[in-house]
Order: structure tokens, then sequence, then C-alpha cells
């Protein structure tokens, strides 16, 4: 009976036991599962914020390349509109152009109307060749090398007198060329009997001309040996070199020298090279002077050169005498900071 009574007390005992282990058990599981909860809630949180980051970064990367595609998007259009605007523009400069142009030639036969106005008129085609020279004059030559309506000792005024230095001398220019049996020359309605004497005309026309040039403008000790015979167009000029060269002979011989707008400015530019070589020769003693002055600012800079190059050379002797003495400071900090200091 007694030992059925400690059995029971046992059983009793070991339930109590068991319930408390059970209790514990579920407290441990209860507590387990609120920790693993707060984990997954923890976790899952972490990673809705890593989640949500991501996106924004991805939502930003997006919304910068969408911004640089719509940009170059932008850019090219620009581009493209710019281009297609400039072509307009081109071909409304263009389309101006051709109509300044067509304007001009209008003009052009306009004027060619008036030039053949004034070729028929003597006094008016002796003015056509005056302006035409002093066009080419002017643009060439200074003003105290030149005159126009010069007066001569034989009270004789050429169109133009070029003042050039010795040996070359006073040049003087006549410019009233003579056209009229030119003008007939060209004319293609002409017979051929009609032509021929034409041409001895027109030869004999210049001839005249030529000698009249060389008895008013050729004047020993005043002018030079030879003067000048203008043609106002380069046409006339070649085909009389070309058709009459017994004219050329004879100009030659007359010491006359024909002359187009082209050989006019060609014989201009060689006059302004002699009057340059003129004004050198006479300044030549204050080139000489001031080439000796030169010379010596030259020596004076040479000698600072070389007084400067030896202070750099010092200096560069200084800083590499400072640099050792630098060194051999540090290198002793670095045996001072080395020494072990013996406590006793």
């Amino acid at each position: 009976m007694l030992i059925t009574i400690y059995f029971l007390i046992l059983v009793i005992i070991v339930i109590g036991v068991l319930l408390i282990a059970i209790k514990m058990l579920q407290d441990t599981i209860h507590k387990g599962f609120h920790e693993t909860r707060s984990n997954v809630k923890e976790a899952l949180n972490d990673y809705a914020s890593e989640l949500g980051k991501r996106v924004e970064n991805l939502t930003q990367t997006t919304d910068l390349r969408l911004k640089e595609i719509n940009d170059q998007v932008e850019k090219r259009l620009a581009l493209g509109f710019e281009k297609t605007t400039e072509t307009f523009s081109d071909v409304i400069k263009r389309l101006a152009l051709i109509d300044a142009a067509q304007k001009k030639i209008t003009e052009l036969s306009n004027s060619v109307v008036s030039l053949q106005e004034i070729l028929n008129d003597k006094r008016s085609r002796g003015t056509f060749g005056e302006v035409q020279l002093s066009a080419l004059i002017r643009n060439v030559l200074p003003e105290q090398h030149f005159s126009f309506q010069h007066s001569l000792s034989n009270h004789k005024r050429p169109d133009c007198m070029l003042f050039l230095p010795e040996p070359t001398g006073n040049i003087a220019i006549d410019a009233k060329f003579p056209l009229e049996n030119f003008r007939l020359l060209i004319d293609g309605n002409l017979s051929d009997s009609e032509r021929k004497q034409t041409e001895q005309q027109f030869k004999v026309d210049i001839k005249k001309h030529i000698s009249d040039i060389a008895e008013k403008y050729i004047i020993p000790g005043e002018t030079a040996d030879g003067a000048v015979m203008f043609i106002p167009a380069e046409a006339i000029f070649s085909e009389i070199h070309a058709k009459f060269p017994d004219l050329v002979a004879y100009a030659h011989r007359a010491k006359v020298w024909m002359v187009s707008p082209t050989t006019m400015m060609a014989i201009l530019t060689t006059a302004r090279a002699v009057l340059k070589d003129a004004a050198t020769r006479q300044q030549l003693h204050i080139i000489q002077k001031h080439l000796h002055m030169l010379a010596k600012d030259f020596e004076r800079f040479q000698d600072r050169m070389d007084n400067l190059a030896r202070h750099i050379a010092q200096a560069n002797t200084d800083i590499e005498q400072v640099h050792t003495s630098a060194k051999k400071i540090t290198e002793r900090f670095g045996l001072i900071e080395q020494v072990e200091l013996v406590e006793n």
C-alpha cells in the first residue's frame, strides 16, 4: 500500500516535471516563434528597403538615360533644323545673287551703250583714257611722284608726268588714243577693199599719234629719252602687236612705248620699286648708323645675358648645396628618432 502511494507520488512528481518542461518548451517555442517572426519581419523590412533603393536607383538611371536620349534627339533635331534653315538661307542668297547678277547684266548693257557713246566723241574718249590712267597711277605711286596736266618748257601738257630718279628721269604719258578707224576695223560688214583702206588709215593715224607724242613730250635734259602712249583697251593693244608689227617697230624707233592697262600696271610697279630703291640709297647712311647702334646694343645684351647665365649657374649651385644640407639634416633626425632611451 505504501509502495503504491509512493509510486503515485512519484508519478505525480514526474507529471509535474513534465508539465513544467512542457510549459517551458511552450514558452521557448512561443519566444522562438516571436523572435523568428521579428527576424522575418526585420528581414522583410530590410529587403523591402533595399528593393526600394534599387527601384529608386533604377528609376534615377532610367530618367537620366531618358534625359540623355531626349537631349540627343533635341540636339539632332535642332541641328537638322539649323542645316535646313541654312540650306534655305543659301538658296535665298543664291537667288538674290542671281537677281543681282541679272540687274548687273542689265546695267552693264546700259553701260556698254554709254561707253559706245563716249567713244564716239573724241573729247569724251580722251577723258575716258585719262580717268583710267589716273586710277591706275593713284593706286600704285605716291602723290609726289606724278602730276596730271604738267606744263613742259615747250608749253605742252602731257596727260600725266611721272617723276622718277636718274637715270630714268621724268616720263610723259599720253592717253588720247585715236579709236575712230579701229572701230571701223572691227565692223564685220566691211568689204575686203574697205577693210584694207581702213587698215591703212588706221596705221596712218597711229603713226601720226606716235610722232606727235615724240615731238611734244620728249625734251632732252627735261624728260626721259622716251614717252608712253597709253592704250585704254587690251584688245586694241593686242590687235596692234598681232597684226601691225611695223607700227610697233616705228614706235620703238621713235622711243614711244605703247602700253595697255596691264602693261601700264607692270611699269608703275617697276617705277615704285625704283623709287623705293632710290629712297633706300638716300637713307643708307642712316641705316648704317642704326645698324652700328644695333650692334652695340646687341653686345650689351650679350654681356648682360652672360651675367644672367652666371647668376643662374650660381643659384643652381646654391640650391644643390641647400638640398644636400637638408638631406643631411633629415638623415640626422632619422638617426635621432631611432635612438632608444634606456630607463634606469
